[in-house]
């Protein structure tokens, strides 16, 4: 079967690997680049998410793309105003032609003798597809498509109602004047509760332990002012590094005064309540972003609660009944449909296998190079985003350094880059070793490792991160650089 080939294949065409292109098509124009996409639509995550009141739980002035930035007041973007900001930025960065979809990968192999790689692919028809490219870069995210996170359910058979999981969200589904349980404390059952209970009968919020949530305005009423007196351009580009100052300031504060914090998050949680629901349902036994903070725009759910639309029970599922849940304290909740906002199943690479020589390639027992390339893997990089910050601001850079890098092996007439192995670097830690979120914990094992030290530690510090990925020399002594034909096996 014969191959196309591509001077770089992108995996995916969500948030990231959109992005990679636009960088790409900037830095590297003359490079022919194809992107590989499962879906028959750009935008991965916001195309699959169809729950309602879907949004971004990040600010979107650092969500957004470092050089097409989010001109709008919105603070938080519900999921149809996401995907139209991806669909346009590919539009305006003529991206879109380079999409291939239908095309699940499922394997990647390089050839030192080729100097290249050979990609896998399966079309909806269930046909092979072979693509080869000399730099390959993986935007797949860190979850499953194909299937979200349940528990195993005692007697969820039994259930006469609808079940469902926010990730494949039914579009027949009606729950207008229902009685609705969601299963969950995390960013989606936060957004859940209050878009169900604007309809349904009642909404429970049922958590086995509570999560941090901050409250913030929907709507930055600081850019609006700023908008009469200063141009647009002006305006959103100090939105966006306000933000990322706020961000990276209440992580270290965080980090540094615990209690101080976690202080601070529960009083203002106590007073947007106002006595609609205990205290304790929203208070964690872990310190702030040791998991990710919730956010609640317009303090929507707690007017659910103070409005009796929406309650919250801290307790765990003893198993299912015909016509709802009994609950380990013996307590029972009546339910039309249950929405299990369980969480990911993690995956790395899209579940893409890969092999070196024909020799396999795991990644979750190798390190990343400045949290970027792949330790002993040829012409590879894999963008990760933070887990305490807008997931894009890390991807943005490391797209930005993978075209310093093809730039930099182009003006030496390098071929091949490799991150050497380095024995007695990598530790029993993968590279979100700091988030203690289920979906984590569960699927570490298929994460990257943690090295101890320099590039093969990952630091989830921007203003670090942006030193070394856009400052720092790229030929650092420690990459190995090869001619076409000079590697004859890694």
């Amino acid at each position: 079967m014969a191959s196309e080939h591509f001077d770089v294949l992108i995996i995916g065409a969500g948030l990231s690997g959109i992005g990679m292109a636009c960088r790409l098509a900037m830095a590297c124009p003359g490079k022919r680049v194809a992107i590989l996409e499962r879906r028959r639509a750009i935008g991965g995550t916001w195309d699959l998410f169809r729950y309602p009141g879907v949004r971004s739980d990040s600010d979107m002035f650092t969500f957004g793309f470092g050089f097409r930035p989010w001109n709008e007041l919105k603070v938080l973007a519900d999921g149809p105003a996401i995907l139209k900001y991806i669909n346009d930025s590919a539009r305006e960065y003529a991206i879109e032609r380079l999409v291939r979809f239908g095309m699940q990968t499922t394997h990647a192999a390089w050839s030192s003798s080729a100097g290249r790689w050979a990609v896998t692919a399966v079309d909806e028809d269930g046909e092979s597809h072979v693509f080869s490219a000399d730099f390959l870069i993986g935007c797949t995210g860190y979850y499953a498509y194909d299937r979200g996170y349940v528990p195993e359910f005692a007697g969820l058979p039994d259930y006469q109602g609808r079940f469902v999981h926010p990730q494949h969200w039914p579009a027949d589904l009606q729950w207008e004047g229902k009685r609705v349980v969601v299963i969950g404390s995390g960013a989606t059952a936060i957004t859940l509760v209050p878009a169900l209970a604007q309809k349904a009968a009642h909404v429970t919020m049922l958590q086995r332990s509570p999560g941090y949530v901050l409250p913030v305005p929907s709507r930055d009423a600081i850019s609006a002012a700023l908008l009469h007196v200063l141009p647009e351009r002006i305006v959103y580009a100090l939105a966006r590094r306000r933000n990322i100052a706020l961000q990276r300031a209440l992580y270290k504060a965080a980090m540094r005064w615990p209690r101080r914090i976690r202080a601070l998050l529960l009083a203002g949680v106590r007073r947007r309540l106002d006595g609609a629901a205990s205290l304790a349902d929203f208070t964690p036994d872990y310190a702030p972003w040791t998991q990710r903070l919730c956010v609640v725009p317009d303090n929507d759910l707690f007017d659910a609660l103070r409005d009796g639309k929406a309650s919250v029970w801290t307790d765990t599922v003893a198993h299912f009944t015909p016509t709802g849940l009994t609950l380990a304290s013996g307590a029972t909740i009546d339910a039309d449909i249950v929405v299990s906002a369980t969480g990911f199943q993690l995956q790395v690479l899209g579940g893409m296998t890969v092999d070196v020589d024909g020799e396999p390639r795991d990644p979750g027992r190798i390190m990343t190079y400045k949290g970027v390339l792949l330790e002993g893997i040829p012409n590879a990089a894999v963008l990760f985003g933070y887990i305490n910050a807008s997931w894009t601001l890390k991807v943005d850079l490391a797209a930005q350094y993978v075209c310093r890098l093809l730039q930099a092996m182009d003006a030496q007439g390098a071929h091949v880059v490799v991150p050497p192995a380095s024995p007695g670097q990598a530790t029993n830690t993968c590279i979100m070793d700091s988030l203690h979120a289920g979906y984590v914990m569960r699927g570490e094992a298929q994460l990257p490792r943690q090295g101890r030290e320099g590039p093969w530690h990952v630091t989830h510090r921007y203003e670090t991160d942006r030193r070394v990925l856009l400052d720092d020399p790229i030929d650092d002594g420690i990459l190995t650089f090869h001619p076409m034909g000079g590697v004859t096996k890694l």
